[in-house]
């Protein structure tokens, strides 16, 4: 969490995304949240601590794909949905 919240303080969510203005666009818009308000929304789902995070456009859609190390060391990449801030899927790498 604290490098997130590292990453937020030196670029926005625009940082983490493909195309900046696409994403400032939606966030304006209402379409997806802020990174700030989806971490608050799945904080205690994750299973770890967060140690990367993207926005990127699956099949139309916006996500957060957060990349997290467990207590074990275990590397998870959890895709969160940026509208609703629902997990969508969790995968160990």
């Amino acid at each position: 969490m604290i490098l997130a919240v590292a990453l937020l303080s030196a670029g926005g969510l625009s940082a983490f995304a493909r195309d900046h203005d696409d994403a400032r666009r939606a966030v304006a818009a209402g379409e997806i949240r802020t990174l700030v308000e989806i971490l608050n929304v799945v904080k205690g789902k994750l299973p770890g601590e967060v140690v990367g995070v993207k926005l990127e456009r699956e099949a139309g859609a916006w996500m957060y794909e957060f990349r997290l190390v467990d207590e074990n060391g275990r590397l998870f990449v959890i895709h969160v949905d940026a509208r609703t801030g629902e997990v969508e899927r969790i995968k160990e790498k």
